[in-house]
């Protein structure tokens, strides 16, 4: 089973162009799985062993340790993609994943920070200081372009068309988008090109990097949270805020603004405009908040009919 799994895992680099991030999901789905092959199915070492059966007791184990639902739901996932893959080479006559039921999985709203909030987060770096001119250049961009972290460190300088105010993204999957940069970031991103410095003697990558560390080398996604989590501090903003709650605000502030759905799906670089509407929600769930607030009939309304 472990060279079906290696040969499902290169399949998933090579031609699905699967992230680094998804590869390593996957590889701790199967590790789970093996594991409990070895103590609740000893005798099972290849695919084709697989039952539908075994794969209900693994789903059933998962429930047991309480993982939670969306965990389980993606290692079923991974499974039924694998099996899929699996039953197409000829490794397996069917696949024993197809069967099974998806636990259902309550999707939460994104968070996200008001206008105000998002402001006071902007202003927060030091504009007198390198790193500070840096971490705003950072800031703004992932606002104002809605950038997953992971696009924001892969940002070479050359990627900026100063003249259009657009960037080239490299989004998931290795898909190519343009992301508009708006007046604010455009502005950050010149002052932090002025006090820019390179290491001349680092890997040529790190070179190229739009925003370096303080030794002049290419950012991690480790090092933006750390970095907004400094921030965060300083400004009393909500702690559980992520480099993805930018993204967040993004796209709520865009909905809220009258922007188009299908719009806002092309500038988050969703595959799925499914994925986009979560974002309708937020925007209803606020408008309902309003309204609840304000309107002197409404059910949660302070105000008391005469």
């Amino acid at each position: 089973m472990i060279d079906s799994v290696n040969a499902f895992l290169r399949h998933l680099r090579v031609e699905r162009n699967a992230s680094e991030l998804t590869l390593k999901s996957y590889s701790e789905d199967f590790e789970s799985f093996a594991d409990y092959l070895t103590e609740r199915a000893a005798g099972i070492s290849d695919a084709s062993q697989v039952t539908t059966a075994v794969l209900r007791g693994y789903l059933s184990y998962l429930h047991e340790c309480q993982y939670a639902r969306t965990t389980i739901a993606r290692r079923l996932a991974c499974l039924r993609s694998y099996f899929r893959y699996t039953t197409r080479e000829g490794i397996t006559e069917n696949n024993p994943a197809q069967a099974l039921r998806t636990p259902r999985v309550g999707r939460k709203l994104p968070h996200f920070l008001s206008t105000e909030q998002v402001a006071a987060l902007l202003e927060a770096p030091p504009a007198n200081e390198p790193l500070g001119l840096r971490d705003r250049a950072i800031l703004e961009t992932m606002y104002s372009a809605g950038l997953r972290v992971a696009e924001l460190v892969g940002l070479d300088v050359a990627d900026w068309d100063r003249e259009a105010n657009i960037l080239r993204v490299l989004g998931k999957g290795r898909k190519e988008r343009i992301a508009a940069v708006g007046r604010y970031a455009a502005k950050a991103l010149s002052r932090w090109m002025e006090v820019r410095q390179p290491d001349e003697s680092a890997a040529a990558d790190d070179q190229k990097a739009l925003f370096l560390n303080r030794f002049g080398r290419r950012l991690t996604t480790r090092s933006i949270g750390r970095m907004l989590q400094k921030h965060l501090q300083a400004t009393g903003l909500d702690r559980l805020t992520t480099p993805h709650t930018l993204r967040h605000s993004f796209a709520t502030h865009l909905l809220d603004g009258g922007a188009d759905l299908r719009a806002v799906q092309e500038l988050l670089g969703h595959k799925s405009l499914t994925t986009t509407q979560i974002y309708t929600h937020v925007s209803t769930r606020r408008m309902r908040d309003t309204y609840d607030q304000a309107h002197p009939h409404a059910a949660g309304s302070r105000h008391e009919a005469g």
